[in-house]
C-alpha cells in the first residue's frame, strides 16, 4: 500500500470516452498514477492504441467496445472488467462533446434549429453519464469505497452561444454530481464520492470547426474566448491530468459534490 495519497496503484478505474482527445490525457494520467485502466469506447482501433499507451508506461489496461447509451452493453462491460480484475474502484465519465447538428450558427434562425439534434446532444452528455454511473457506480458503492468523476464544462457556469444542447446537458451534470454525491454518502458512507471537472476551452475534434478557420488561424469565436481568459490561451488536455488524479485519489478524501474548474481563470474573471 502506497504512502502517497495521490497514488492510484492497483486501483481499477473505468473510463468512458477513453478514445477521445481528452480521454487520451485521462488514460495517460491513470497509467502514470499506476491504476489499472478499463477503457470504454466505440473505436476499436483507438481503443487498442490506448491500451498500448498504458502498457508502454508499465501499466495494465483493457478495452471494451460499448455503446454508452445501451444499458445492456454497459452491464456486459462491467462484467468483463470484474472478470478480469475482480473489482472497480473508480469511474471517469468522459463521454461527451457537441454534435454538429446541435450547433446553432449565428446566421441561423434560433427557433428553426433542429430540436432533435439538440436533444441528441443532451442525451449524449447527460444520459451518457447517468447510465454508466447507475450500472458501474453500483459496484463502487456496494464495495464501500470508490470515486466517480464526471466531466462538466465551463458552459454550465458561463453559457456559450450556439451550443444549446451541450450547455443544458452540462448544467444537468453539475446538478447530478451534487445529487448523487449526497445520496451515495448518506446511503453508503463517507468513502464513496462523486465530483466533477469543468474544463475551460480545449481544442478537440468536436469543437475544432468552431475554433479554427480553414487556414489554421483562430476564429473570431476563439479570439473572443481568449479575450475573456486571463491566461490568454486555450487549454492543453494534459493540464487536466493533475485534477483528475487528485479527485480520484485519497488526497481528496473529504471532497464530494464539487465541480473543479480548469479553465485558465475564465470563470473567475469579470473582464476588467
Amino acid at each position: 500500500m502506497s504512502n502517497n495519497p495521490f497514488s492510484l496503484k492497483d486501483k481499477v478505474v473505468v473510463i468512458t470516452g477513453g478514445t477521445g482527445i481528452l480521454g487520451e490525457a485521462f488514460v495517460e494520467a491513470l497509467a502514470e498514477a499506476e491504476a489499472k485502466v478499463a477503457i470504454l469506447g466505440r473505436n476499436q482501433q483507438i481503443g487498442a492504441e490506448r491500451v498500448q499507451q498504458v502498457e508502454s508506461l508499465g501499466g495494465e489496461a483493457m478495452f471494451v467496445e460499448v455503446d454508452i447509451m445501451d444499458e445492456q452493453d454497459i452491464s456486459r462491460a462491467k462484467d468483463e472488467i470484474l472478470d478480469k480484475w475482480g473489482r472497480i474502484d473508480g469511474l471517469v465519465n468522459a463521454v461527451g462533446g457537441n454534435i454538429p447538428g446541435a450547433t446553432i450558427g449565428a446566421d441561423q434562425d434560433l427557433f428553426a434549429s433542429n430540436i432533435q439534434d439538440t436533444i441528441k446532444a443532451i442525451e449524449l452528455n447527460l444520459y451518457g453519464t447517468i447510465i454508466p454511473t447507475h450500472i458501474i457506480g453500483r459496484v463502487i458503492a456496494e464495495s464501500g469505497k470508490g470515486v466517480i468523476v464526471n466531466i462538466s464544462s465551463l458552459t454550465a457556469s458561463r453559457p456559450f452561444t450556439r451550443v444549446l444542447g451541450y450547455t443544458v446537458a452540462k448544467h444537468g451534470i453539475d446538478g447530478y454530481t451534487k445529487w448523487m454525491a449526497t445520496e451515495l454518502a448518506q446511503r453508503y458512507g463517507d468513502q464513496v464520492r462523486v465530483n466533477a471537472i469543468a474544463p475551460g476551452v480545449f481544442l478537440t475534434k468536436q469543437n475544432k470547426n468552431l475554433l479554427i478557420n480553414s487556414d489554421g488561424s483562430y476564429s473570431e469565436r476563439t479570439k473572443r474566448i481568449l479575450s475573456g481568459t486571463p491566461y490568454n490561451r486555450l487549454g492543453d488536455p494534459r493540464e487536466l491530468k493533475g485534477t483528475l488524479i487528485y479527485l480520484l485519489s485519497d488526497a481528496s478524501a473529504f471532497v464530494t459534490g464539487e465541480t473543479v474548474f480548469v479553465d485558465g481563470g475564465f470563470n473567475a474573471w469579470c473582464g476588467v
